[in-house]
């Protein structure tokens, strides 16, 4: 290909992939496929590095991100980022309608809109090109993370239409409560600690100095706000109308003009309930003076703008009593201190214990045994302690000082300067490290052996297992010897150890609890190189070569096969007879008649097993999902499907479809 024809090739990509992502991110309504999509970005791809005298900073291709590491700068903002003053009552919302009406002369609207649990955003773009992007800082300065929100696909990178030569528009960066979700099973699969919240979560990624990590993180982001010199109207909710039509992801469906308070405060109630159903968090409503000629009459305070407030909506809390502090040992390591509390009802159930997630948290609220605290539920689920009542505190009391030792070895503990938690080092040695490896072994996603945590425990103790080959040398007359052994218990549980032989060797890989290897990371693994043997032999460089497998997860693949035990433990695995070959069924396609789609499965079913089912789906080229959302294509049930799973279904007008049906779709 010449010069010139590699010129209107790339310049034709870019616009197709440009428009394909704002179908896809912003409007939900994509027209190709994802294989469509990544064939054509591969192209691009290799157009740019054949011909690089095209290269354009802003081109899709620069989504992927960069392994480079870089310090951010700090920039001085175009227009100054405001804090919103805050109020959480009726009477605090009318005070702020009687000041506006006192500077505001004829009649005039408020915009509501949903206050977004995430990270404030300026974004920059001159002459429809996105040229920078800082966060809030101080308001007058902050950090420029142009490289990695670049990595995100709902952000415009290129506007279309009519719009000003250079504006900002602000926003808030977020994750949505199924990346999170599916954030935390990942990290709790390989082995890292999991986020505590969205909003957490989001502010580490952004501020992540590999770009490449972040494109990996599933962010989104909401614009809200203009500002500039030649806004497309005189009024906020209009200007917010026409960015839509540039590019914007603007949250127009959860906004709404009101022409006075009262309708305000309707705004603010039907949302206090409507929040728990939303696919992101929110934690309150933000109400704007809609003309821009009034924002700028209303003015500024030194910190806050007078034309605009936030509404809070309450989280419960619950005060009570600081019990003890106990610590708990997961499988890799890590130490997480755990409150114990005076039972106290919160949120319709009943607490008993919170979680303080590490040292820095227990320094920072100075908690104290005996304390009294606030509990509060984050994100309405994970009891933790957020306030100490100091006026409670008793005179005598003293500093908490976190565990030197491991409370289950007497290992000195450790902690790494890039991480808030400490960790037993004595990965092998450690009694809850191991126990808790061999628990991971047994779950139903792994090996799927019917054995409980107690009588592992049991095993553990009597010195019958000291590791997951062990399972395999269990025998009858060893079980019922046990406390609460029966002979039908001992078949049963030598039975599904047998069964477990038969567990494919995508599984067996996941099972083996490898640090950062998950279900997803394990079947690309087990299908690039077929074979166990492949990996043990595979370099960092030559795993590296898998999609999604960077250079933490290789290390740490390659040091688990370099230490000796696990070596003895996986020749005792294959004596035992488990698959560490891919068979030809798994390996091979059946066709992609699924291809772009994406299922939910949910319940029993009479034909084919659940497992099997998803296996179908990802052979026939579709997705598997584990929560309803608007991009599910498909909600598969069976007998007593999830309840919560159909009302998602029904919301967001998904097609709820049987086995049958399923059978049918792949004719």
């Amino acid at each position: 290909m010449d010069q010139s024809k590699a010129q209107d090739r790339i310049l034709k990509l870019r616009e197709d992939l440009n428009r394909h992502n704002h179908l896809y991110y912003v409007l939900n309504q994509p027209l190709i496929t994802d294989f469509e999509f990544d064939q054509m970005m591969r192209e691009l791809i290799n157009l740019e590095k054949g011909f690089p005298e095209f290269i354009d900073l802003n081109s899709p291709s620069q989504r992927v991100g960069s392994d480079l590491n870089l310090e951010f700068a700090q920039v001085k903002h175009n227009y100054p980022m405001m804090s919103l003053g805050n109020t959480y009552s009726r009477e605090e919302l009318e005070d702020f309608d009687l000041r506006v009406r006192k500077v505001v002369t004829g009649e005039f609207e408020y915009v509501c809109e949903l206050k977004y649990d995430g990270i404030a955003i300026s974004l920059t773009y001159i002459n429809g090109k996105l040229v920078r992007s800082v966060t809030r800082g101080d308001g007058e300065r902050g950090d420029d993370v142009t490289r990695n929100v670049k990595t995100i696909k709902s952000i415009p990178l290129k506007l279309t239409g009519s719009f000003p030569s250079e504006f900002d528009i602000r926003g808030e960066i977020f994750l949505p409560r199924e990346g999170f979700d599916k954030m935390n099973r990942q990290r709790e699969e390989s082995g890292e600690q999991v986020f505590a919240n969205p909003r957490n979560a989001a502010a580490g990624t952004l501020k992540l100095q590999n770009s490449a990590m972040v494109a990996k993180r599933p962010l989104d982001c909401f614009l809200y706000y203009l500002a500039g010199n030649a806004l497309p109207s005189p009024y906020h909710y209009e200007s917010l109308v026409k960015a839509a039509e540039w590019g914007f992801k603007i949250p127009l469906k959860y906004m709404k003009k009101a022409e006075n308070i009262e309708e305000v405060l309707k705004f603010i109630e039907y949302w206090d309930t409507g929040r728990k159903t939303l696919p992101f968090e929110t934690d309150g409503v933000v109400i704007k003076v809609n003309s821009y000629e009034f924002q700028k009459q209303l003015g500024y305070t030194a910190k806050i703008p007078r034309w605009a407030i936030a509404y809070k909506f309450k989280a419960e809390q619950a005060r009570t009593r600081l019990n003890s502090i106990s610590f708990q040992v997961g499988r890799t390591g890590a130490v997480t201190p755990v409150a114990n509390l005076e039972p106290v009802s919160l949120s319709g159930t009943v607490v008993k214990r919170a979680t303080l997630h590490n040292s820095d948290q227990i320094q920072s609220l100075d908690v104290r045994i005996g304390d009294w605290v606030y509990v509060e539920k984050g994100g309405e689920i994970i009891p933790k302690i957020i306030a100490v009542d100091l006026n409670s505190r008793d005179a005598t009391s003293v500093s908490f000082n976190f565990l030197q030792n491991c409370p289950e070895c007497n290992t000195p503990l450790m902690k790494n300067p890039e991480e808030a938690a400490h960790y037993c080092p004595n990965t092998y040695g450690c009694p809850p490290q191991i126990k808790g490896r061999i628990e991971h072994f047994v779950t139903r996603k792994a090996m799927d052996i019917s054995i409980a945590e107690a009588t592992i425990d049991q095993l553990f103790r009597h010195k019958i297992i000291a590791n997951i080959a062990d399972l395999y040398k269990v025998e009858y007359m060893q079980l019922v010897m046990l406390e609460r052994f029966a002979e039908k218990s001992a078949n049963n549980l030598i039975e599904s150890i047998e069964n477990s032989k038969n567990v494919p060797f995508t599984r067996v890989l996941y099972a083996l609890g490898i640090r950062f290897v998950g279900e997803t990371v394990a079947k690309k693994l087990a299908r690039h190189f077929g074979s166990l043997e492949k990996i043990m032999l595979a370099s960092a460089e030559e795993l590296m070569n898998v999609d999604e497998v960077g250079e933490r997860i290789a290390g740490s693949v390659v040091e688990y096969f370099n230490h000796p035990l696990n070596k003895v433990i996986v020749e005792g695995l294959k004596s035992s007879g488990l698959q560490f070959t891919m068979r030809e069924n798994e390996t091979l396609s059946l066709s992609q008649k699924l291809l772009g789609k994406s299922f939910v499965v949910t319940g029993s079913f009479e034909k084919i097993s659940r497992d099997e089912l998803k296996a179908s789906i990802e052979q026939n080229g579709g997705k598997n999902l584990s929560t309803v959302s608007s991009g599910t294509n498909y909600l598969l049930a069976g007998i007593k499907p999830g309840p919560d799973k159909i009302k998602k279904a029904e919301a967001f007008g998904i097609p709820v479809i049987s086995e049958d049906d399923f059978t049918e779709l792949l004719k």
